[in-house]
């Protein structure tokens, strides 16, 4: 276990409304060893991103979070805000999926990057000179002149890419990346992920690629966690969730995955997730699952060994083995 770098252990996070308590993320466990590529997909409101913001502190005062969040052991759930702004940028880093949100507008694309290397401590001057080394490392055209351009003046790809030298800046030793892909069009997003690997490969740098695209997932990630309603759902390596899948709801997701080498209909997951202000009763997929039978209703199901390293929440998982995405919902 030396190798472990982040350790995230039955997290949960709730937030107080005039409705009740939302529970946005429910137990969520993971680990991310030295080195590793981790993928978590799911529709919009799983929990993805309210996971990711968790583990650095950057929820709103009003969230309540509990559970375990340990990097190389140190425990981060309950530090104080000054405490973790040791760890943001210096040792996890965030690219953001809003590039525009991310970025000051008044102050330059260099002075940007190079400011957060000097708030842990390096020079202006040799903040400067990695700034523009960064800038070429993550493809910016003619980085040196960009140096100087301020947010407005660069289009949505050349925005995150920016907010990926940042990312890069201090040699984090984990990087959270949060639907870094989104809104950009298809030849824009390849740039991207391409600087995003740039980026691991110059700090080797854990990734944590938080996206709604199982395209996207498929290229970049040694492991995968599926999230449906606050909670995994299913988790294993790219060649058990892609090939082996034993989730209904994975199942659905590859299904309604558009394919060059297929030319039959993508199959859409009828329904629409779960209130997690109101929950239902058992297993959340339940109301949209073709498989749903009672004891899904009476029991929320645990995440079951299909094999050693692969898990799956549903009590049929074994009814699963061979069935190809999209059939079980046609």
């Amino acid at each position: 276990m030396t190798d472990v770098l982040l350790e995230v252990e039955n997290l949960t996070v709730e937030f107080p409304t005039d409705d009740g308590v939302v529970t946005a993320v429910r137990g969520v466990s993971y680990v991310l060893r030295q080195g590793e590529s981790l993928g978590i997909v799911g529709e919009s409101g799983s929990g993805k991103s309210v996971t990711s913001l968790a583990i650095l502190g950057l929820l709103p005062r009003n969230a309540r979070v509990s559970g375990s969040v340990r990097f190389r052991g140190e425990e981060l759930i309950g530090r104080s805000d000054y405490d973790l702004s040791g760890y943001r940028g210096k040792k996890i880093a965030m690219v953001f999926q809003d590039p525009l949100a991310s970025l000051n507008p008044v102050y330059s694309v260099g002075d940007q990057i190079a400011e957060a290397m000097v708030a842990h401590g390096t020079g202006k001057a040799a903040a400067q000179k990695r700034a523009l080394d960064l800038l070429e490392v993550v493809g910016i055209p003619h980085a040196k002149q960009r140096m100087s351009a301020y947010p407005h003046e660069l289009s949505g790809g050349m925005k995150q890419r920016v907010v990926i030298a940042i990312a890069m800046a201090n040699n984090p030793d984990v990087i959270i990346a949060d639907e870094p892909t989104t809104a950009l069009d298809v030849t824009v997003q390849a740039q991207v992920l391409e600087a995003l690997e740039a980026a691991r490969e110059l700090t080797g740098a854990a990734l944590v690629l938080i996206t709604h695209d199982l395209g996207v997932i498929a290229g970049h990630a040694n492991r995968i966690c599926v999230m449906y309603a606050g909670r995994l759902v299913e988790t294993g390596s790219v060649d058990d969730i892609f090939y082996a899948p034993r989730m209904p709801y994975t199942l659905g997701l590859l299904g309604s995955l558009p394919r060059i080498d297929s030319r039959t209909r993508l199959t859409p997951i009828t329904g629409s997730p779960p209130s997690l202000l109101n929950m239902p009763p058992g297993c959340p997929f339940g109301p949209r699952c073709p498989m749903f039978a009672q004891r899904c209703e009476d029991e929320e199901p645990k995440l079951y060994f299909a094999t050693p390293d692969h898990h799956a929440a549903c009590h049929f998982h074994q009814r699963l083995i061979d069935v190809k995405p999209g059939e079980i919902f046609q």
